[in-house]
């Protein structure tokens, strides 16, 4: 037991200075853009349009945010409202899932015309959470859930999908 707390009081110096060597992520370029999209971004009805970079995954994509002329900042978009299966997968089922939600999300934003609306701080920074529409879809949330590619999320905890693997796939 006193060889243990030894080893643990001496890496808690080299921790500290490991910790303050690192560039915060909270003061990375991406939170700094997340936050600049939130802030800028009106009332929840306005609605600014994005081009889109990449997906993500079935509930986040990568997006170039048209707030104004000249203020084009890039940043990771959660969708409002749903949880997608996580690409890092506890389980095939889940991951097969994920693959799925992933490819529906990005044949949505593939409509084009893609606008974001109600923008709003995401608990990880370098992110906002926030609702889409494209051009032929009014929400691009409640367009995943229908398709059963995701399900509602108001926060919180999470429960994983293994255990609905089965019954979450579309048919």
């Amino acid at each position: 037991m006193f060889v243990l707390c030894v080893a643990a009081a001496t890496t808690l110096p080299v921790r500290d200075w490991v910790r303050r060597s690192l560039p915060d992520f909270a003061d990375s370029q991406a939170a700094r853009d997340a936050e600049m999209v939130w802030k800028r971004s009106g009332s929840p009805d306005v609605r600014h349009p994005v081009d889109v970079i990449r997906t993500i995954d079935g509930d986040t994509f990568e997006a170039l945010v048209h707030l104004s002329p000249g203020i084009e900042p890039t940043t990771r978009i959660r969708l409002r409202g749903i949880d997608a299966p996580e690409l890092k997968a506890s389980c095939p089922g889940e991951l097969h899932m994920a693959e799925a939600a992933t490819d529906a999300l990005r044949a949505l934003l593939g409509e084009g015309g893609v606008t974001i609306f109600n923008i709003g701080p995401d608990k990880y920074s370098g992110r906002v959470v926030a609702e889409a529409a494209t051009r032929r879809t009014g929400n691009v949330s409640t367009a995943m859930l229908a398709a059963r590619h995701a399900r509602s999320y108001g926060g919180g905890h999470r429960n994983g999908w293994c255990a609905t693997a089965g019954q979450t796939l579309p048919k």
